[in-house]
């Protein structure tokens, strides 16, 4: 059974920068896709992007050249660089993993959830 722990939420003021980083035990997570999303109360959980297990990474629209995502090649860890943050960028931010080979934005496909990291934006 796969196990994701996120980690590296703080607070930061505009124009800061944060890296997330999200461990995997239990199983191979090179066996799975990897989604970052984020949540603010109130709403759902929202894709902000995602590598598929061909390390393809793909970007939620308005996003792009902000965020950065990775997967390390020991196969245990994924990360995501967030750059120039705004105040909207602020909200939990989750890790799934999905057995499915193109990574998805879709939470329904996801097969294991870590437990979130905040990342509030504010001056």
């Amino acid at each position: 059974q796969l196990q994701l722990v996120e980690s590296g939420g703080d607070l930061v003021q505009p124009g800061g920068s944060l890296k997330l980083s999200c461990s995997a035990s239990g199983s191979n997570l090179g066996d799975y896709s990897i989604t970052w999303f984020r949540q603010v109360p109130g709403k759902e959980r929202e894709g902000v992007s995602c590598i598929s297990r061909n390390h393809v990474a793909r970007y939620a629209d308005g996003l792009k050249g902000r965020i950065t995502i990775s997967r390390d090649h020991g196969e245990s860890m994924a990360y995501l660089e967030m750059n120039d943050l705004k105040p909207e960028d602020t909200g939990v931010y989750y890790c799934g993993a999905s057995l499915h080979y193109y990574c998805t934005f879709e939470p329904p496909h996801m097969d294991s959830w870590g437990q979130g990291t905040q990342v509030t934006v504010s001056s």
